[in-house]
């Protein structure tokens, strides 16, 4: 499970600091997180963990893991990017979620999937953009041994990343809003309850495809010399969702949130200029 945890936290963490006229073309440390995550959007139970991290940022023309995570640009215009992106969520195990007693444990899901970026606006000097992304991401649940596909994702959102003089500027600041949309076979990995599952407590339910929620995260980060430090906060709203009537849903938000430091202790000698894609 801590495998699953420590991914997660990969993706999710900022990875880049105020960007230079020129930075390291990769970047590697080792540090520590403080998570609170739910077992599941939707549901009432939350972890806690205390977990070590890799720091790894690589600022290839191609390929990039910095703060927005894993991306390999495939083309890009002044207006219009095309890359692809991933994300991964962690395992669940039933015997420890009330909700799902008695029922399969959910394994880490892989997202992976191309994403079109639209640039609204941006200021390569002053480091920002703000962007309406549209990633569309085919979903497998493994866990390492065995896999399965679980359908695929849809999220349609706005994205800002720049430096707020709230923060006199030495901040990175990331923000993202928007509506996820899900597969029926998403949804029933998370949501459905077979027939031999269900209980007394627990109906029997089959989730639909269609809206998922509304999600809002934000990010910070800052190096102070080889120190990294940052924090980051998701909120969903399952209001309205396609699978909000599911016994498994027991609250109708999910927040994830975690801070995180790290000693940044090798870069390479090849240096490449700080604007992202």
């Amino acid at each position: 499970m801590k495998k699953g945890l420590l991914l997660l936290v990969a993706c999710a963490l900022p990875c880049a600091a105020h960007a230079q006229p020129t930075e390291p073309l990769w970047e590697f440390g080792m540090g520590a997180t403080g998570l609170r995550i739910p077992d599941y959007r939707g549901s009432d139970q939350n972890r806690y963990y205390l977990l070590p991290i890799p720091y790894f940022v690589y600022r290839g023309d191609k390929v990039r893991v910095d703060r927005q995570g894993p991306r390999a640009k495939v083309f890009e215009s002044p207006r219009l990017e095309l890359d692809f992106s991933a994300l991964i969520t962690p395992p669940v195990d039933s015997s420890k979620n009330h909700a799902r007693e008695g029922m399969p444990d959910l394994d880490p899901t892989v997202e992976l999937g191309p994403q079109i970026n639209f640039i609204v606006a941006r200021d390569l000097v002053k480091d920002w953009r703000f962007d309406l992304r549209l990633p569309v991401r085919a979903v497998v649940a493994t866990d390492i041994k065995h896999s399965r596909g679980a359908g695929y994702t849809v999220f349609p959102h706005a994205y800002y990343s720049g430096h707020p003089e709230l923060f006199g500027a030495r901040w990175n600041a990331g923000l993202t809003t928007g509506l996820l949309f899900g597969s029926r076979d998403y949804h029933a990995y998370f949501y459905s309850v077979a027939p031999q599952f269900a209980t007394p407590q627990r109906s029997a339910y089959e989730a639909p495809g269609g809206y998922s929620g509304a999600v809002v995260s934000g990010s910070l980060g800052r190096r102070f010399g080889k120190l990294w430090a940052g924090a980051f906060v998701r909120y969903d709203n399952l209001r309205g969702a396609a699978f909000e009537p599911s016994p498994l849903v027991r609250q109708s938000n999910s927040v994830i949130a975690g801070v995180a430091f790290a000693w940044v202790f090798a870069e390479s000698a090849e240096r490449v200029a700080g604007r992202e894609f």
